[in-house]
């Protein structure tokens, strides 16, 4: 008699989105003041734009585009901008999107205390398709102490305000600010979980030359997380986020020419890493005594299913997840056969 065969699908990482997304980047467009974390010319290899400067920086970096692609507006606070510049700004976005055949997503970020019904109303109007906060965190202690300006109140505020005008939601949290505890991480990732986004980027806090958190850390006022814990950290929570098909698009500040980092959990995989540490408790947890004789899985998370330099490697094979009875194809969730 052969052995009994039991038959699961997990939760996969949502599918991509079918458009690339092209970021064009406005360091400091907008912002009222600095932030004590924030050097956005070192984080995105570009100096500051004034508001005069960006509609001919958009226009410029949308001519270098061969679409279709959805578009991005980052780096500063664009609905802090003028009125009419930010009409500007997205007629410019929509008419290269009108040549490049396929209308792509028009997404752009700003402050959570930068928005209100009136002005969301009208970015749906100008084509706007996701707004991503940079909620940073929930808590207003923490807010405070990293000079942001809001409340976790008005946070929460504008999450829903984005919702009631028809707009996609996006949240971005920065782990490990000052007085940031893991507690306070658990609880910025409920409530992430219950303003219900569609898309996350999470960016642990690092310490970049140049910030205000740099002279706190030189001082010894400040101590960033380290990076194996971040990855716990982060990976403990990616899960929970899959589950009710929020996409996590970003884990970890890009590398970038200049990049000035002085201390803090940067690693240029670390989204990678903290992926594939979530699918193996993922497949651990599911697996648990028995071993895997077949799998399934989506193409797009074969490289997370093994790991930065294979890191995943040795504990998949314990479980019975080797290359040889692991497939890979275009349908959502992880099949798998155990005995």
């Amino acid at each position: 008699m052969g052995n009994f065969c039991r038959f699961e699908v997990l939760t996969a990482p949502p599918r991509p989105l079918p458009l690339r997304l092209v970021p064009v980047f406005l360091p400091f467009a907008g912002c009222p003041q600095r932030c004590l974390y924030c050097h956005q010319a070192a984080q995105t290899g570009q100096r500051p734009v004034s508001s005069a400067d960006v509609l001919g920086r958009v226009e410029h970096a949308l001519s270098q585009v061969q679409g279709p692609a959805s578009v991005g507006l980052y780096g500063g606070s664009f609905t802090a901008l003028p009125e009419a510049l930010q009409r500007q700004v997205l007629e410019c976005v929509l008419r290269h999107m009108d040549t490049w055949g396929a209308r792509g997503q028009v997404r752009l970020s700003t402050r959570p205390d930068a928005v209100s019904p009136q002005l969301l109303g009208r970015l749906r109007r100008w084509g706007v398709d996701v707004v991503e906060l940079g909620v940073q965190s929930f808590d207003s202690a923490v807010l405070a102490r990293s000079g942001r300006g809001y409340t976790g109140a008005q946070a929460h505020a504008a999450c829903r305000m984005v919702h009631d005008a028809g707009l996609g939601l996006g949240i971005q949290l920065l782990p490990g600010l000052p007085g940031h505890t893991q507690a306070h991480w658990q609880e910025d990732v409920e409530r992430t979980l219950a303003a219900a986004p569609k898309v996350v980027r999470i960016y642990p806090c690092v310490v970049v030359g140049g910030t205000p958190l740099a002279r706190l850390h030189a001082e010894g006022r400040y101590r960033p997380w380290e990076l194996q814990a971040t990855v716990e950290l982060v990976a403990e929570v990616l899960p929970r986020l899959w589950r009710r098909g929020i996409r996590v698009i970003r884990v970890g500040l890009a590398p970038q020419p200049g990049f000035l980092l002085q201390a803090g959990p940067w690693h240029p995989a670390l989204g990678n890493m903290a992926r594939s540490v979530a699918m193996a408790r993922m497949l651990t947890r599911a697996v648990g005594a028995r071993r895997v004789e077949r799998m399934i899985a989506p193409r797009w998370v074969q490289g997370d299913l093994w790991g930065h330099g294979r890191a995943n490697a040795p504990v998949l094979a314990r479980l019975g997840i080797v290359p040889q009875r692991v497939t890979f194809d275009a349908n959502e969730g992880i099949r798998i056969w155990t005995v």
